[in-house]
């Protein structure tokens, strides 16, 4: 089992980035895909999950700046976020999880793979 997340970088308060995270040696199409954050010094938090056909809930601290959404033809899980600040500097996690109520997803105990993180750093 491979999650590959990509896509960080060094970015200015107010900019965007995207975020792909490509799966492989499982059923793509079985699993609820999601992303997590980790602060230096914090713990890991919810950031966003879509569901096989599309539903989509978000943590609060992006609430309204930033879009999940999956290819399932390519495997492919991505975050778009936009209007970044510095409080959103962190390593990004992708995970899988096969759950797919919201009670069960609640609990990082219920995320089965997770892939290692693309660093994001926002700052002038």
């Amino acid at each position: 089992v491979q999650l590959q997340a990509s896509g960080g970088g060094l970015v200015q308060p107010g900019g965007s980035l995207r975020l792909p995270c490509a799966a492989s040696g499982f059923t793509f199409v079985a699993y609820t895909m999601g992303w997590f954050r980790q602060a230096p010094g914090k713990e890991r938090e919810f950031v966003a999950f879509v569901r096989y056909k599309g539903i989509t809930n978000y943590g609060d601290s992006v609430k309204g700046r930033s879009t999940i959404s999956r290819d399932n033809a390519k495997n492919t899980v991505y975050l778009q976020l936009n209007v970044l600040e510095p409080e959103d500097t962190a390593v990004y996690y992708c995970a899988a999880s096969s759950f797919s109520h919201n009670v069960y997803l609640s609990n990082r105990a219920n995320w089965r793979y997770w892939g290692q993180g693309t660093q994001v750093t926002v700052s002038s």
